[in-house]
């Protein structure tokens, strides 16, 4: 639309008296909005902005593998396994004050043997090796809060 038809919409607008009009043509919005008589019309130009035409595709959930949480992942730099955190919560690394600890680095390890505890909404929850192997380094404090994936342990399986 030219700048000399968009003038002569504005005094035809004002002319008739009619208090508001929208016009769209292609990706053009054009909003006149009169005032009272003898004043100058109030004009609003909203150019839209065009649609991009493909957004790129996201990979869809069945082509996406999910990590098993609770299961030990092998470090790529080290020979170790990296034991992590199965939930949020708290990590307590022996069952109650006056019991001795789960595990120490050093100690041997077997497949079903219990690592710590983790407590989430008052619920205590043993984490359980699913490795045999023995114990490398023990990777954040007693009674310290843990976020999910979080590793714990690391633990050599040879």
């Amino acid at each position: 639309m030219e700048l000399k038809e968009i003038q002569n919409l504005i005094k035809f607008v004002a002319a008739t008296g009619v208090a508001e009009v929208k016009l769209e043509i292609d990706n053009v919005k054009i909003t006149i909005k009169t005032t009272l008589e003898g004043t100058s019309p109030e004009i609003t130009y909203l150019q839209q902005a065009p649609m991009p035409q493909a957004l790129p595709q996201v990979a869809t959930p069945s082509t996406v593998a999910a990590p098993a949480p609770a299961a030990p992942v092998a470090d790529e730099s080290s020979k170790y396994i990296t034991v992590k955190s199965p939930i949020i919560g708290t990590f307590y690394r022996k069952p109650s004050p006056d019991k001795p600890m789960f595990v120490e680095v050093g100690s041997t390890i077997g497949k079903g043997d219990v690592l710590c505890i983790i407590e989430a909404m008052k619920l205590f929850n043993e984490i359980e090796s699913e490795v045999s192997g023995k114990i490398v380094k023990i990777l954040v404090d007693d009674m310290s809060p843990v976020e999910f994936d979080q590793p714990l342990f690391l633990v050599d399986p040879s």
